[in-house]
């Protein structure tokens, strides 16, 4: 769940050194920021992500001084690095970038402006790394990436900058299984209060990608309700008959999410709000919810005491009452992925076109936003 070394532009094959230069992957068009445009937030907050997997790319290919690819990713929209974050084989996962002309924006609060954005990159299959990440992977696929080392000192890393500035000054950022630790480290931070600015790219989820599946919304559709009954049967049935609320903090933070249709990895979080959506409509809000937030995991494994509604590690990582979701509806070409993170700084506007806005909300008596999506 991550980058490639290896890619293709134009029909001919190239190497990862290529695709990690700025000048010639990057989205060098964008000489001038303005903070108040969706795309070029996303194309900052992309870039710093592929920034973290450029500084991964040269720890491995040994690329240092002048060899080194990572710095014009961040330094080309005026970031400093501030910090690093290592995992314990010492493979940089993620990083933490200060916004250099932050203060420009001081009088201007209208404006979105990162001061920190902590950047979280995905799985990279090269050298002694992939080990670790896909360790990481089956932890996601499990509903357990909360445990494990790298999952606390990313928790670490979020609340020690919260502790020292201002939250609403803090972004993150992540593609794949990076985008999992945002969602965690967000999910986390909201509990408690915290709010923070956050772009998640091509996010896993564990469920079945109903849009990858032949047949008809009909079936999707039924297929959907089914398991919500039943998991909603069976949950309430270990919980005393409980149904739970939403956490009005956690219905507060609106995350970006960027998903592709012909991503099987991210392409569930289109089923999930489509169906979260049309049970709103039909009145059986409570059962989807309460189905929704058990994960197959946490049934099969049964009552082991109660767990509190805020408890995250028994809820699936991808349950979000609210979200702002791109989906790229551009099929995959010979130079595109459906799961690359390069596909949200696309360059040619004609394809942006193409990306449609989901705006998902909860509204008072559970009456959620309309969906536009087809």
């Amino acid at each position: 769940m991550g980058r490639g070394f290896r890619k293709r532009l134009g029909g001919k094959a190239i190497a990862s050194e290529d695709t990690d230069t700025f000048s010639i992957f990057g989205p060098f068009h964008l000489t001038s920021i303005d903070w108040t445009n969706p795309y070029h937030r996303t194309s900052v907050a992309s870039s710093l992500v592929n920034g973290v997997y450029t500084l991964e790319a040269d720890r491995l290919e040994e690329r240092v001084g002048s060899e080194a690819l990572a710095k014009p990713w961040w330094e080309f929209f005026h970031f400093t690095l501030l910090e690093t974050l290592n995992d314990d084989d010492s493979s940089i996962y993620g990083a933490i970038f200060e916004y250099e002309l932050y203060n420009l924006y001081e009088n201007t609060p209208h404006v979105k402006v990162p001061r920190y954005v902590i950047a979280f990159r995905g799985t990279v299959l090269k050298g002694k790394t992939w080990k670790f990440d896909l360790k990481l992977d089956l932890k996601c696929i499990f509903n357990t990436l909360h445990q494990g080392n790298r999952s606390m000192y990313a928790l670490n890393a979020v609340r020690r900058m919260v502790d020292k500035h201002n939250h609403s000054a803090i972004w993150l950022a992540g593609h794949s299984l990076g985008a999992a630790l945002v969602l965690l480290a967000g999910k986390t931070m909201t509990r408690v209060g915290f709010f923070l600015e956050s772009y998640i790219f091509n996010p896993p989820i564990s469920s079945i990608p109903l849009e990858q599946l032949p047949g008809g919304d009909i079936i999707k559709g039924v297929f959907q309700i089914a398991k919500s009954v039943v998991k909603a049967t069976v949950a309430m049935a270990l919980t005393d008959l409980q149904v739970p609320i939403d956490d009005p903090k956690t219905a507060s933070w609106i995350p970006y999410l960027y998903v592709n249709p012909a991503d099987p990895i991210c392409a569930g979080y289109i089923d999930y709000f489509r169906h979260k959506t049309f049970m709103s409509e039909i009145g059986a809000s409570n059962i989807e919810r309460t189905g929704a937030r058990k994960s197959v995991r946490s049934l099969l494994v049964g009552r082991r005491g109660k767990t509190l509604s805020s408890d995250l590690s028994s809820e699936p990582l991808h349950l979000l009452p609210s979200a702002d979701m791109t989906v790229n509806k551009n099929k995959p070409t010979k130079s595109t992925t459906a799961h690359g993170l390069h596909q949200w700084w696309e360059r040619d506007s004609t394809l942006r076109e193409n990306w449609e806005s989901c705006c998902i909300r909860p509204y008072p008596e559970d009456k959620l936003e309309q969906l536009t999506l087809q």
